[in-house]
């Protein structure tokens, strides 16, 4: 196929010639800037690059898409970001201590940005927490899902006007860029695997509900946006915390890669950077 268009560009410059014309331009690069929180930053995935308090890996997801689009990348992801990050400044820490702020996300956008790649949510509605405090080593406890289930879906609903404005944010400042948002993968399969992953059965399906019901307004807001929305979930069938380390896509409760716990690790991010790609060429 590459040599296919090679030969045809080559034949259309030709042509444009015998007739006076001028060859067209190479096209442009494309100027790129990844906004987003920590499953886009990519923490404890060697290699750190930026400010160490926003964990972003030289491996995340954005590194590899701009790699891959020979790409100008402007990546400001950052661990612990909600959508209010967009436009004010953040306070990062790494074990609790402080390593400073760094500026609101959207000041890494300008007119010339030509794709913009978004991730948020999760700290929105604070999934990460929760599913730490859902974590049991007692089979025969209650589950957690009773104690956070109205707290989620309330967070849940609330998350979607905010994220309507961001997308409204990075359309003003973008004019030209193609939008693209993504959802969040799959973390562990239908009924868990305790002990592998301490969490109930009950309570595995409610978090990965939670995240799908996450998912879906991203869906509606990215679309109503004209934006492009990418799903994690289904492609990460059989990639999930439960599986063995090779195969998984996400860390569980304790890493076995070098990823940060209830994270992405490597092997994930670039699995997404590959699904997001793909929905571009197509």
């Amino acid at each position: 196929m590459k040599r296919l268009l090679h030969g045809m560009v080559g034949a259309l410059v030709l042509a444009g010639t015998a007739l006076g014309l001028t060859a067209p331009a190479e096209a442009a690069t494309v100027q790129y800037v990844a906004l987003g929180d920590s499953m886009a930053s990519g923490p404890l995935i060697p290699n750190i690059t930026g400010p160490v308090g926003c964990g972003r890996s030289t491996n995340n997801y954005a590194h590899k898409l701009a790699a891959a689009l020979n790409a100008n990348l402007r990546d400001v992801t950052c661990s612990g970001a909600k959508s209010k990050h967009m436009t004010e400044s953040q306070s990062t820490s790494v074990g609790g201590v402080d390593t400073g702020t760094v500026p609101p996300q959207f000041d890494a956008l300008s007119t010339s940005t030509t794709l913009v790649t978004l991730t948020i949510g999760g700290n929105d509605v604070g999934l990460v927490g929760i599913a730490e405090d859902c974590m049991n080593l007692d089979p025969t406890a209650t589950p957690c899902k009773g104690e956070f289930e109205a707290e989620v879906a309330q967070r849940t609903a609330d998350f979607g006007p905010r994220l309507s404005a961001v997308l409204d944010g990075i359309r003003a400042r973008a004019p030209q860029a193609r939008i693209v948002v993504t959802g969040y993968g799959l973390y562990i399969k239908k009924d868990g695997c305790w002990p592998l992953q301490p969490v109930l059965p009950t309570d595995a399906n409610f978090l990965q509900g939670a995240v799908n019901a996450m998912n879906g307004v991203i869906r509606d807001q990215t679309t109503a946006h004209g934006g492009t929305y990418i799903d994690l979930v289904t492609p990460s069938a059989g990639h999930d915390a439960c599986q063995s380390t090779s195969k998984r896509w996400v860390e569980g409760y304790v890493p076995v890669n070098l990823a940060a716990p209830l994270h992405p690790n490597a092997q994930g991010e670039a699995a997404y950077a590959t699904i997001i790609g793909s929905k571009l060429n197509a």
